[in-house]
């Protein structure tokens, strides 16, 4: 994570062990974290990474 509280794509694969495959093919689902774009980078904040996981643990 970096320390703006926020991960890139791939520090957030890394750090909930998914691969960018699985993330991206979430993503065509509308599964995935809230996305933010800062210039030309795109981050997942802390929060919606929380956000996220409380999500998944409902669908599950």
């Amino acid at each position: 994570m970096t320390k703006l509280g926020a991960y890139s794509i791939e520090e957030f694969c890394k750090n909930h062990k998914i691969s960018k495959a699985h993330f991206y093919n979430l993503q065509k689902k509308q599964l995935t974290p809230r996305i933010m774009k800062v210039g030309k980078r795109v981050l997942i904040s802390e929060e919606a990474a929380i956000d996220w996981r409380k999500k998944m643990e409902e669908i599950c």
